[in-house]
């Protein structure tokens, strides 16, 4: 029976967490890993003697409480932790073919990888190879390229610092900047914008800033699925008096109230009511929002002139205010309640609280980041921030919530198609001379792999297939390279998507103890909020033959540039690498000594530390950003792609999302009540989704139930990767070039074919 027959929808949930987070996290740990295992890994999960949850980047508090995580972390831990493993006897029973029929969940579900596999040009399934002839099958295709840039070397936010940097060291000396990674599809708007006006592409605000805050904006964010120790902090500061508004076009538990596990009250109480207020905003319309607020500051400052904006500040530290001015004054409010969907009574309750507290700072995540004008919201927040001050204030700031663990971490490392800030020191610290030109980011890299212009495509963790937009497209170009590479723990769909050639290199996860020449390793990582500290693997990995990320970089670089140092020093001492990033990049000044401290350390961040802004002018920048409405055909919705609670990116746990009340489906779209009425679809109905846009190709996903949802209206929700083969490749942010898997235009059809 199929997950669509077996469906089952509820009425959404109004809290998080509580007892079902604590039976569901206690279930899954027993389920995947058994008792020992578990709680062996479960008692040291982001404690200081243990290793980084490999989820979401949340940072840990200063005093950790013993079971610092979450019920989504646990299934992450599970999920890399678990005792199910890979042989070779499932390649031979699996053939390519077969597995490519299966879902994500089910490949996921197989257990872990345990040794190298190939697949030659004329194979129909993968076979064990040696550890010496991968690296040579690898090294040797590198070699053979006509040049550099024919080969694209991806990367996932699970990798750990010293990896990073050794990879982009190995890739910069092979003679290339193709460095794409997952921030180009998440957070690369964020830090186009923040280092447009503040001149530092990073958040600026702490643990404790969030404590102090008067007033906090969750926008565009889903915390109770997407960072659930969020929660924690968010009640924390509530109880310190601060005020909260969710902004998103959903209704989400998390923000409506939460029942902390840590806490006897979250487990048989009410637990804490979170947000005071809702903005169910039009997909979209956060831009509008932003503005309609500033106008409304500007007002006032202009009714009571000195007692509303920062004037201080404004004429120490920022420059073109008084062009900002001269166009927020003329915000359109037909144009703004057209946009954000919401009346002038419930902006306008947003600005009373925003006239009532000094510290503000605004959160969000990819319901920001994955529009067309998603550099230009996130400007305009920053100019929110800018006219009161609230950058560089104590319980004030920028706060954009990265997702996976250490994503931040990597382009400090300088996983990044551009070449870094440092990348003269990395030249003279090695002596080379590294790449200067521009490479390629996830979208380009795609273009140019469809283009015949790549050959070889190597991904250092992740699933790039299922994590990048416009599917079908991006499958047929994967099939074009003459060798796909996946490091990797275990089995996903970028395995099945192959080019002619593929191997699979199987390697250590997080949670697993690596031991290097008899000296057990240690890693490090940086939280959403530039905290930097150690990781230690402690659980027995699941096979001997497994090696390190950092191990597989090292002999891969030792084969293709024909050098031993420093990549034999790097394999057996990870320690070596960080003296060497503390030579190179900025901020890392007694890396290893710091890093031993509990806790690890804080990175600079000049407009939080001392209000420095390292700009072209060394002020931050007020902006002017044109409100567009994005406008929609009759019968259109807009789509905005979503995460469900039983998912992390694109590893599926399960198929139901308790909170939204779906069980044991996850081909479902999430439309209005009203709309469905409008359309002529029934609750329940299948249909299919059919996006449209400018270059006239019809891209459709099928077969999915039409379910009643309190969204806003014009507007539907379905989950990923599934729908991603519905947004164009080629429509993406402007500045940042993310695709823009958050406002796609969808029309809803009678279910066609099975």
């Amino acid at each position: 029976m199929s997950d669509d027959e077996e469906l089952v929808v509820k009425p959404p949930q109004k809290h998080a967490a509580g007892l079902p987070a604590v039976r569901t996290s206690v279930s899954h740990a027993y389920k995947h890993m058994g008792l020992r295992r578990g709680v062996t890994a479960l008692r040291l999960v982001n404690q200081t003697e243990g290793f980084d949850c490999p989820g979401c980047a949340w940072p840990e508090p200063g005093k950790r409480h013993v079971a610092e995580f979450c019920e989504n972390g646990v299934k992450a831990v599970a999920e890399e932790a678990t005792n199910r493993t890979v042989d070779t006897g499932f390649f031979r029973a699996h053939p390519i073919d077969d597995l490519a029929k299966r879902s994500g969940y089910w490949l996921g579900q197989q257990g872990r990888l345990t040794r190298p596999m190939f697949k030659d040009s004329d194979d129909d399934r993968y076979r064990p190879v040696s550890w010496q002839d991968a690296i040579e099958i690898l090294a040797s295709e590198l070699r053979s390229l006509d040049d550099p840039d024919e080969a694209v070397f991806y990367t996932s936010g699970r990798t750990s610092n010293e990896a990073a940097f050794a990879y982009q060291l190995f890739v910069r000396k092979y003679g290339t900047n193709n460095l794409p990674d997952c921030s180009n599809m998440c957070h690369e708007s964020s830090g186009t914008a923040l280092t447009e006006t503040i001149g530092v592409s990073k958040g600026s605000v702490t643990l404790e800033d969030v404590d102090q805050a008067d007033l906090i904006f969750v926008v565009g964010q889903n915390p109770g699925t997407n960072h659930p120790r969020m929660l924690t902090a968010l009640e924390r500061a509530k109880r310190n008096g601060a005020q909260i508004v969710a902004v998103n076009p959903l209704p989400e538990a998390g923000l409506l109230r939460f029942k902390n596990p840590q806490r006897v009250s979250g487990l048989i109480g009410r637990g804490t009511a979170l947000a005071d207020l809702h903005l169910h905003i039009r997909v979209n319309g956060d831009l509008a929002l932003f503005r309609a607020l500033n106008q409304l500051l500007l007002q006032a400052d202009v009714a009571e002139p000195g007692s509303v904006l920062d004037q201080g500040f404004i004429e120490r530290h920022t420059d073109r205010f008084e062009r900002f001015t001269e166009d927020a004054l003329l915000t359109s409010w037909p144009d703004v309640e057209a946009a954000t969907g919401l009346t002038a009574e419930e902006i306008g309750a947003a600005h009373r609280m925003v006239l009532e507290s000094k510290r503000i700072i605004v959160c969000w995540a990819m319901g920001l980041t994955q529009h067309r004008n998603a550099v230009a919201t996130i400007r305009e927040v920053v100019n929110f921030l800018l006219l009161r001050g609230n950058i560089g204030r104590p319980g004030a700031g920028v706060c954009p919530v990265r997702g996976h663990s250490n994503v931040q971490g990597d382009r400090t490392m300088g996983i990044y198609e551009k070449p870094p800030a440092w990348i003269d020191a990395l030249g003279r610290e090695f002596e080379f001379a590294p790449p200067t030109d521009v490479g390629l980011d996830t979208v380009n890299a795609i273009r140019a792999i469809r283009a015949g212009r790549v050959k070889v495509f190597v991904g250092l963790g992740g699933n790039f297939v299922s994590a990048t937009p416009d599917t079908e497209v991006t499958e047929a170009a994967m099939r074009k390279c003459r060798l796909t590479v996946q490091i990797s723990t275990k089995l996903n769909r970028s395995h099945v998507v192959t080019g002619e050639r593929a191997l699979i290199l199987p390697t250590l996860g997080r949670t697993d103890r690596d031991l290097r020449a008899g000296l057990e390793q240690v890693v490090s990582v940086e939280d959403s909020m530039g905290i930097v500290h150690a990781s230690r693997g402690v659980l027995e990995p699941p096979s001997g033959s497994l090696f390190s990320e950092v191990a597989i970089i090292c002999r891969l670089a030792r084969a293709v540039l024909d050098e031993n140092q420093p990549w034999r020093e790097f394999e057996s001492d990870y320690a070596t690498i960080r003296d060497r990033i503390e030579a190179v990049v900025p901020g890392f000044k007694n890396y290893n000594r710091r890093l031993a401290e509990p806790g690890g350390f804080t990175l600079p961040h000049a407009p939080r530390d001392r209000r420095s802004f390292p700009t072209s002018t060394g002020r931050a920048q007020f902006t002017v950003n044109p409100l567009e409405v994005l406008r929609v055909p009759p019968g259109r919705l807009i789509l905005q792609t979503i995460r469900s609670h039983d998912q992390y990116n694109t590893t599926i746990y399960g198929n139901d999302d308790r909170y939204r009340g779906i069980r044991n489906g996850r081909r479902v779209v999430l439309v209005n009540r009203a709309d469905l009425a409008e359309l002529g679809i029934a609750d329940g109905e299948l249909v299919d989704l059919v996006s449209e846009w400018v270059d006239g190709v019809e891209r459709r996903a099928q077969r999915f139930h039409a379910v009643e949802y309190p969204t806003a209206r014009g507007c539907c929700a379905a989950y990923f990767p599934e729908t991603n083969v519905l947004v164009p490749l080629d429509s993406t942010a402007e500045g940042s070039n993310t695709p823009t898997s958050k406002s796609v235009i969808v029309r809803l059809e009678p279910a066609g074919g099975a």
